[in-house]
């Protein structure tokens, strides 16, 4: 009885765990789709790995190859970290929105969607 009672226990967490997975990635990719189409970049784009980040790089106002950079371990979370507080500079906030996003973005970028925030980029 005890087996039976663990396995349905289980089998809930799992599939609550999935739920909340998957309203995550679709709050995220709506926010950064609706953020690209914001920064005149295409907003599909928030759908296809890699050209995701590409988009990001671009609306931060950093040069493509810095793709690349991503790659290097340690080397991403401080490129990830530039591009957060790039994207915030260019959509008019501080350095405190951009940690947040980069710490948070699945919400952060949400913010920037459907906030006031206008895209007027600072590095081009």
């Amino acid at each position: 009885m005890i087996g039976a009672t663990s396995n349905w226990a289980a089998g809930l967490f799992g599939g609550t765990y999935l739920i909340v997975w998957l309203i995550v990635v679709v709050l995220g990719v709506v926010g950064l789709w609706v953020t690209f189409r914001k920064a005149g970049r295409p907003g599909w784009g928030a759908i296809i790995p890699f050209f995701n980040t590409y988009l990001m790089i671009k609306v931060a106002g950093r040069p493509g190859w810095w793709l690349i950079l991503y790659f290097i371990p340690f080397v991403n979370i401080v490129i990830l970290l530039i591009v957060a507080l790039d994207i915030a500079k260019n959509f008019g906030h501080g350095s405190g929105f951009g940690v947040l996003l980069w710490l948070f973005p699945w919400i952060m970028y949400l913010v920037l969607a459907f906030g006031t925030s206008e895209y007027k980029p600072v590095r081009i």
